[in-house]
């Protein structure tokens, strides 16, 4: 460790030591794929490209999860298993450097999901309040499969499901999102062919006509969505136009993302609001019981940790609980973090391993601890 790395980085060490967190350190040159498929639109117009001699498309590590889950997999590791990391993510950012230190603990493979979940939110709590002593720190939480559990219970068609999801972590996507699903758009007059195949649903003729197009335009799949992404997207958005949603429905949808209380009022709101609205939230609901309890057993306080039933993050691999804490007059976040329990097996996993964890942004610590 040298003098470039945040001044808070030894006591960060023992305290991941403590926890029982291995270190590990993955590369910082990564294969570009896994982020462009899995990262989410927020960050993958924040990567730094490259590309290899051989044609493979590359990227500086844009932040630890991914890599500590190829890693993980790649060393065909047992499970449960927790990982501390501690080193530099590269992006481009609006404020800041594009290149700064983040810190985190990944939680792989404890099947007493409420129990994991619990302790990622408790670690990256004690991690604040040794970085910032004193400092008033607040927790917000979301949960995504509450969010998909509301929109199933619904009836709206997967498409509609699929791009609310997406949409869930970003105010001006979702805000977009139910705005078209109160007012369907038009349909945007397309040109042919891409008309007729869109009209067909036939994927694998519109990819590959999208892909001749980018081809002659002289645009590389790697810089942006894919041919395949692009072709999904106007089925998609064709098939979105047709649904409209009841006003109850969508009056319900409005209700459930208004709920927003401490964490010990949230079950109570939660069956409030599914018993008023006549739906069944099911496992998703008992989960959520059973995180709570969970996370009163660490002593964090009810009243320092709000629900927020509108609030997710901007990282598509989520699938359960989201969290974000801030520091009192700060609302930028300090540590993001949450569950991706799909997203081992899509990065090849052979088994289903649940996952959850936390990054905090360094650089944002440091700042708040030279202005004290």
């Amino acid at each position: 460790m040298n003098s470039r790395y945040p001044a808070i980085a030894p006591e960060l060490l023992k305290l991941f030591a403590a926890r029982e967190a291995d270190p590990v350190d993955v590369a910082v040159i990564q294969p570009a794929d896994p982020f462009l498929d899995m990262a989410g639109e927020d960050l993958r117009r924040r990567i730094f490209l490259t590309e290899s001699e051989t044609g493979q498309t590359l990227c500086l590590r844009p932040e630890f999860t991914i890599p500590v889950c190829l890693d993980h997999i790649a060393s065909q590791s047992g499970t449960p298993r927790r990982y501390s990391y501690l080193g530099e993510v590269f992006r481009q950012r609006r404020e800041g450097g594009n290149e700064f230190f983040q810190a985190g603990i990944e939680d792989l493979g404890d099947t007493n999901i409420a129990r994991a979940d619990a302790r990622s939110v408790a670690d990256a709590h004690a991690l604040l309040q040794l970085a910032l002593p004193g400092k008033k720190l607040g927790i917000t939480l979301g949960d995504q499969a509450v969010f998909e559990a509301v929109l199933a219970a619904l009836g709206l068609p997967r498409g509609w499901r699929m791009r609310l999801a997406r949409a869930f972590g970003s105010a001006e996507m979702l805000a977009a999102a139910l705005a078209d699903l109160a007012s369907p758009a038009r349909n945007n007059a397309l040109a042919e062919p891409v008309a007729s195949l869109v009209a067909d649903g036939d994927f694998e003729r519109l990819s590959a006509h999208v892909a001749t197009r980018m081809e002659a335009a002289s645009l590389s799949p790697s810089a942006g969505r894919t041919p395949g992404d692009i072709a999904r997207r106007l089925i998609e958005k064709a098939e979105l136009r047709a649904v409209r949603l009841s006003n109850e429905a969508f009056d319900a949808l409005k209700a459930f993302l208004a709920i927003n209380v401490p964490v010990d009022e949230a079950a109570d709101a939660l069956r409030d609001f599914a018993a008023g609205a006549s739906l069944s939230l099911g496992a998703a609901l008992e989960n959520f019981d059973a995180r709570a309890a969970a996370l009163a057993e660490h002593g964090l306080s009810p009243q320092a940790i709000h629900y927020d039933a509108a609030f997710g993050r901007p990282l598509d691999y989520y699938t359960g609980l989201v969290f974000e804490i801030t520091a009192d007059g700060d609302d930028r976040p300090l540590v993001g973090g949450g569950r991706y329990d799909r997203l081992l097996t899509l990065l090849g996993a052979t088994q289903p391993i649940p996952g959850v964890g936390f990054s905090v942004w360094l650089d944002r610590i440091e700042r708040l601890r030279g202005a004290a």
